[in-house]
């Protein structure tokens, strides 16, 4: 009898474990809060001049949650800007590709959607990585109170987010009942991290992955994080991924230094094709590749296999005009 209720204290103390872990990991993962990405994306123009077009498209995917595009017609990047509020704080990742103010009203946009205008709210203005595109808004929310902008080198990433252990490790943000898990995802830049909202399953990836080019400088880490990546959101449920750019139209032919994107494809990836990424990557001869719609380049290379492939053209025709001009002085 003492062996059978120890044997019964023992399963219930074993279910009692199972059950607190599994209420820690569940409802956080069981019940998001939905939105909606009914949306149709500003074109652009094929002239901005005689069709001018709004400086930015906010679009509500709920009540806590906005995405902004910046116009085609202020920058051929438009890059999307994404506005996530806590009860405590919110958190704006990226700052586009335009500083000016008056062109592109960012921070005005920005503050306009928060509770109050943004009068109680702190605010905390975070980077998916560091070009220009993403941060050229920096200076806007700068000079304002109880804004935090969180500088884009690896040491500030880390330091801010609590990744001692880089790239293994996993940051967080806690915005109020809505924590954002950090997920260093380097390769196309050497401090890139994405995002994960355990509140609504959003994964915000930057330019690490998106509907478009892959812009990969290396290799190694790129495909590491993306197996990583795969592995993070093996047990996460994702209702989209959402990237920097939209760079295909529904056909899959890629636009790039066009202000004008006719027919272009939904912003929005699955967690299909983020767990389909490693896939993607391995393989990759670290200048170009096509992988289905995605293209792969090593931008850097290809510019310097350019500059060599142009001065080699150069000197050929250098020396064949040398030639010529000695040809015609013997005759």
């Amino acid at each position: 009898m003492t062996k059978l209720r120890v044997c019964g204290r023992l399963r219930k103390l074993w279910l009692s474990v199972l059950l607190t872990v599994w209420s820690t990991i569940s409802p956080a993962h069981s019940q998001l809060v939905s939105g909606t990405m009914e949306v149709h994306w500003n074109e652009g123009s094929e002239d901005c001049v005689k069709n001018p077009q709004p400086p930015i498209q906010v679009h509500q995917y709920n009540a806590q949650t906005f995405i902004l595009r910046e116009s085609l017609c202020a920058t051929y990047e438009a890059p999307f800007i994404y506005l996530l509020i806590g009860k405590t704080k919110a958190l704006v990742i990226d700052t586009g590709a335009v500083a000016d103010a008056k062109a592109m009203p960012l921070a005005q946009t920005v503050i306009s959607l928060l509770p109050n205008g943004g009068s109680r709210l702190p605010l905390m203005v975070a980077h998916t990585h560091g070009h220009l595109d993403h941060r050229s808004g920096d200076d806007q929310f700068g000079a304002l109170p109880d804004v935090e902008v969180v500088p884009t080198d690896l040491e500030s990433v880390k330091t801010r987010f609590g990744i001692a252990d880089w790239p293994s490790g996993i940051g967080h943000i806690d915005l109020g009942d809505r924590v954002i898990d950090v997920i260093p995802t380097p390769g196309h830049y050497s401090s890139h991290v994405a995002y994960y909202d355990r509140e609504t399953g959003l994964f915000f990836s930057g330019d690490f992955f998106l509907p478009g080019r892959l812009l990969i400088e290396d290799t190694d880490a790129d495909l590491a994080s993306a197996r990583r990546v795969a592995k993070f959101v093996e047990r996460l449920p994702i209702t989209y991924v959402l990237g920097g750019h939209i760079e295909l139209d529904e056909s899959g032919k890629t636009f790039f230094g066009t202000r004008y994107h006719p027919n272009e494809r939904p912003l929005q990836l699955t967690r299909q094709d983020l767990l389909e990424l490693p896939g993607i990557v391995e393989g990759f001869n670290g200048f170009y590749a096509k992988r289905g719609v995605y293209l792969l380049m090593n931008q850097n290379r290809i510019l310097i296999l350019l500059g060599v492939g142009a001065v080699i053209l150069l000197v050929v025709i250098i020396l064949t005009m040398r030639s010529l001009w000695r040809r015609l002085r013997s005759r």
